[in-house]
């Protein structure tokens, strides 16, 4: 004990006790750290079952990512319901399109992200869990003849609108499966505008710059000057008809978080958030 309290005496540079030969007693100094002494030993009983909860995945960090269609409806229930389960893991959230994710992701900036896909789309490299899959609707500018008529549009008149889409690195797939959608009708799309995020293609087309294929989920971000409306004509499930979302994350990441949540998000898929049905 004497040659330990030497030891962080030379460490801190002054006494911390001043010694007669007839007693001992702290100093200015040593009564000055005396009461952060007794908090540190305090919190030094907390760190075995935060250690313990670390290691179980019920404590620590949790670096999210995604994309902005995500956020209207799933995101929420989850965030809320995790937190509600695990309140001492830390989210950290971030908004990124999905090229942005993928850099990240090489970078080790996050351990997961939902991402907006094709059906059927594995990300390459990634373990994945499908979250959804929703159809197609045609958002449209609230003046355009085809929102102004009674009966859904026709695919054949949809095709013929500009166009009005993310660019193909966001999500080359889903990108890929739309322009399919033209083709396979023998359409050539006419790209009038490109965005990187929902909420913006959704302004460019109450602007009046072109019609654009969103996600159903994306009907809950109601813009004044837009009209969503199903489409007549487009066949059979396929091609260009669905998108799909799902979380995504390294295979080696060994983040106990990480498996929390993905476990939580299993255990809670895509459904009806009684908060919101209220």
């Amino acid at each position: 004990l004497t040659q330990g309290i030497a030891q962080l005496e030379s460490l801190l540079g002054v006494p911390l006790f001043e010694r007669t030969k007839r007693q001992v007693r702290l100093s200015v100094a040593g009564a000055a750290l005396l009461p952060k002494v007794r908090d540190l030993l305090a919190r030094a009983h907390d760190l075995p079952p935060l250690a313990r909860a670390a290691a179980g995945g019920e404590a620590g960090r949790l670096r999210l990512a995604f994309v902005s269609t995500v956020g209207y409806t799933l995101l929420p229930r989850w965030v809320r319901g995790f937190r509600a389960s695990f309140p001492d893991v830390l989210l950290d959230l971030s908004e990124a399109t999905g090229d942005v994710q993928a850099d990240a992701f090489e970078r080790g900036d996050i351990d997961a992200g939902f991402v907006l896909h094709a059906p059927g789309f594995a990300p390459p490299g990634r373990s994945s869990l499908r979250v959804s899959s929703e159809p197609l609707a045609l958002a449209l500018p609230a003046r355009h003849p085809l929102a102004l008529q009674a009966a859904p549009p026709r695919l054949h008149d949809a095709l013929a609108c500009p166009l009005v889409i993310f660019p193909r690195r966001i999500a080359p797939s889903l990108h890929d499966a739309i322009f399919g959608l033209y083709h396979g009708a023998g359409a050539v799309p006419v790209v009038a505008q490109q965005a990187n995020q929902m909420q913006t293609i959704v302004n460019l087309v109450s602007a009046g710059l072109g019609v654009a294929w969103v996600p159903e989920s994306v009907r809950q971000f109601q813009r004044s000057g837009v009209i969503y409306r199903d489409v007549r004509g487009r066949g059979p499930v396929g091609v260009g008809t669905r998108c799909e979302t799902s979380l995504v994350w390294r295979g080696d990441n060994d983040n106990p978080a990480l498996a929390r949540f993905v476990a939580y998000v299993q255990a809670h898929p895509d459904e009806p958030d009684p908060m919101e049905a209220g």
